[in-house]
């Protein structure tokens, strides 16, 4: 065998060597790029974070080919991170203004799609020691406005009311503005807490504390009895007074797209409306819709 036949053998191992490399990278490549998860991030209500960290959780187990990423903020920051197009869905406990939706429609010619994924009452928050046991609408207004500073002028003992809160970009701040202070500013002296937890720990830990959130959120103190006016009775937000709408501080919980849902984002939501997210909605002190 000569020495230029030995050559152009070794350079045709070689060669083949090569192809089968290169076939075997395009594979792996391939198969790496199948098993990349989606990414669908939410953004926004703090009163509804870990209701969606809870559904994310759950869904993920089901399906590994989606990564879904929950973090809160507010409602309003979900709302603004929607139009700036850096989350694909967003979580509010209020609805979309007028001007935020033609913001939307703007830049992305829709006005959203709006997903109502759970019903709540929004809750009044008392210390276990505080002997109130129900408020009017009118008063928890004057209670939040500053013209009712102390417990006394309400039925309790003579001290001087401690008021947290949340701060302006909450939807549930915006919703009580909205539905009992009738548009009024809230009083300076409410201390704006970051979210809910925050305001259940400070009231826990105060017995002259008041403060408001999901009723998701309501344990380890007392839930005040809500009354429209003085001469009705006092309401609790359970299940049976927010399905039927009686309870003052009734609302639903939305979650937004820029567009109608499609691909594994439209599979969640679905999955979400279905028996299984509901379920979750359930166990986290949430109503279903359904």
């Amino acid at each position: 065998m000569s020495f230029q036949t030995v050559t152009t053998m070794h350079r045709y191992r070689l060669l083949t060597y090569l192809l089968l490399a290169v076939v075997a990278i395009g594979c792996g490549g391939k198969k790496d790029e199948a098993a990349t998860p989606e990414t669908v991030t939410i953004k926004g209500s703090d009163t509804m974070v870990q209701l969606g960290q809870r559904w994310a959780e759950s869904y993920m187990k089901a399906d590994s080919a989606i990564r879904i990423q929950v973090t809160g903020g507010g409602s309003g920051t979900g709302i603004s991170a929607l139009i700036n197009g850096t989350t694909d869905i967003c979580m509010a406990s209020r609805p979309m203004k007028d001007k935020e939706k033609e913001q939307l429609k703007e830049k992305y010619q829709s006005a959203g799609v709006e997903i109502t994924v759970a019903k709540d009452g929004l809750t009044i928050f008392l210390n276990q020691a505080n002997p109130i046991t129900e408020l009017t609408m009118e008063q928890i207004k004057a209670i939040y406005t500053g013209k009712i500073t102390n417990w006394k002028d309400v039925g309790g003992g003579n001290a001087q009311i401690i008021l947290y809160g949340r701060e302006n970009s909450s939807g549930t701040y915006a919703f009580l503005k909205e539905h009992a202070l009738n548009n009024e500013d809230f009083a300076n002296e409410m201390q704006a807490l970051p979210g809910t937890a925050a305001v259940v720990n400070a009231v826990k830990s105060d017995p002259n504390g008041i403060g408001f959130g999901g009723v998701g959120y309501a344990e380890g103190l007392k839930e005040a009895a809500i009354k429209k006016d003085a001469a009705t009775a006092g309401l609790l937000p359970t299940k049976e007074n927010i399905d039927n709408n009686s309870y003052p501080l009734s609302r639903p919980l939305y979650l937004y797209m820029r567009k109608t849902p499609e691909g594994k984002a439209k599979a969640f939501v679905d999955w979400v409306l279905g028996a299984e997210g509901q379920e979750v909605v359930s166990k986290e002190g949430f109503f279903p819709v359904r």
